[in-house]
């Protein structure tokens, strides 16, 4: 291959890279959001390294959640939502402010603001955000989880997300939206 050739190849893989770290989480995510008895972990833990370590940080993620070191000891933490009725009677994840940094063809970072916004079970709901720092390895032939590190930011009770309201509507019927005429189709 040319230096051209190399350079390309070496941007397509980091490009390739940040695609699976992001979908990595957001299936760690969309299984996070929604747990019930009939959950099946494996799918969970093959997102982690084997020695993956799952931290909560500051007070309130340190005290409620603790830290749990290896595959295994975060299946069996995260099997503590797997729960009849279910923990969340909701639950959603939010990400956003995302900055992945490729380190090599083994490593990288990640970290993201989290809006999380669950109903538990019994009928209380919260608006929470936590800063995500995670780090994830190539391991097993994919990126996984290495060491996932969430702090709190803010957790407070809110009232019930879906309440039987009717969704407000416009006062008045807007313009009808035309493009410019100096618009012009790509082709």
């Amino acid at each position: 291959m040319t230096s051209v050739q190399d350079a390309i190849a070496r941007r397509l893989g980091l490009l390739e890279a940040e695609s699976a770290i992001r979908a990595c989480l957001s299936d760690y995510m969309d299984i996070c959001d929604r747990m019930d008895e009939t959950t099946d972990l494996a799918p969970l833990g093959a997102l982690f390294t084997r020695d993956a370590v799952w931290m909560g940080g500051g007070g309130r993620y340190g005290k409620d959640f603790g830290s749990h070191e290896g595959r295994e000891a975060i299946i069996a933490w995260l099997s503590r939502f797997c729960t009849t009725p279910p923990h969340f009677a909701m639950n959603a994840h939010f990400l956003g402010s995302e900055a992945i940094r490729v380190l090599s063809d083994r490593t990288a970072t990640g970290r993201w603001m989290m809006l999380q916004t669950p109903t538990f079970a019994n009928g209380e709901s919260y608006l929470m955000a936590a800063r995500l720092q995670i780090g994830f390895a190539f391991e097993e032939d994919r990126w996984r989880m290495a060491h996932f590190h969430t702090t709190n930011l803010y957790a407070r009770p809110v009232s019930s997300w879906d309440q039987n309201v009717p969704i407000p509507k416009p006062l008045t019927a807007a313009a009808p939206f035309t493009v410019a005429a100096t618009y012009k189709e790509p082709s």
